[in-house]
């Protein structure tokens, strides 16, 4: 989603569609041709290219964005970067970066470090109650953290009736679902959306970069992060959860596992209710 979003982004403030002079690559789609100069690509994209020509001939620059979010994808991406400016092209340049990364951490060791100040709207922050249950304890009851995280949006919604959207961060598709019919279920002049990342491209597209008459809803997974800018948005719902693959220590077995997010994640969540007026 995000790198469609920044290809349609890059492309239209040219005039163009994506896949002239800004194209992407991802997994099963892409839009490229002979003119593009600008291709965005996911991770695993990277790796492969990689692979297959460990000097990245064809680039005269990388740039990676968003590293806060840290995988292994992304770090062995730059390593292997890194790697090809060291052994073969010195004059290969890589560009990090985040709006949380800390200027003084190892990636940026021996790096030019350069700060860019962009707008942004002031966001009040307010938690649960006092005595609300704690993260562990919605997560051990079935149906506990849809509940308070419904409780939490219709909140949001009666707080500031003639606001924007409201953005609603959950770990993944099973809870994402439940919200967005329970929400439904409540009624009300809104439109409830969903994205994540198993959802067909087109329906993604419609959320991202439609419109609606009407205040809406959006109930996302992390990709709504830090990577889209979801126009209209004043409101941010954020359950402090994210779903991450672990290694199984008995089994040895990949298992997708439901862990609170890093303070960094929740700064960027946080200020995705910023960017376009006060939040």
């Amino acid at each position: 989603v995000a790198a469609r979003a920044a290809a349609r982004r890059m492309a239209t403030s040219l005039g163009e569609e994506p896949g002239g002079l800004v194209g992407y690559a991802m997994r099963g789609d892409a839009k490229r041709s002979t003119r593009t100069r600008v291709l965005v690509v996911t991770d695993g994209v990277l790796l492969a290219m990689c692979r297959a020509d460990p000097s990245l001939a064809e680039a005269a620059a990388v740039i990676f964005d968003e590293f806060h979010e840290r995988g292994v994808d992304s770090d062995v991406a730059l390593a292997l970067c890194r790697e090809a400016q060291r052994v073969f092209r010195p004059e290969l340049r890589l560009v990090v970066m985040s709006a949380t990364l800390l200027g003084d951490g190892a990636v940026a060791a021996g790096a030019a470090v350069i700060a860019s100040a962009g707008r942004a709207f002031p966001v009040d922050v307010s938690y649960a109650p006092r005595g609300a249950p704690r993260l562990a304890a919605l997560l051990s009851r079935r149906g506990a953290l849809e509940e308070a995280v419904v409780e939490a949006t219709t909140k949001a919604l009666r707080d500031a009736p003639e606001r924007g959207d409201v953005l609603v961060f959950l770990p993944g598709a099973r809870e994402i679902r439940s919200v967005a019919a329970a929400l439904r279920d409540r009624g009300g002049d809104v439109d409830i959306c969903t994205l994540y990342g198993a959802m067909p491209s087109e329906a993604q597209d419609a959320v991202v970069f439609g419109t609606s008459t009407r205040r809406r809803v959006i109930v996302a997974s992390p990709i709504a992060e830090a990577s889209l800018t979801l126009a209209g948005v004043t409101a941010v719902v954020d359950s402090g959860l994210q779903r991450v693959a672990t290694i199984d220590e008995d089994t040895g077995l990949r298992r997708l596992t439901t862990r609170a997010i890093s303070k960094a994640s929740a700064a960027q969540r946080a200020g995705r209710a910023g960017r376009v007026a006060p939040g």
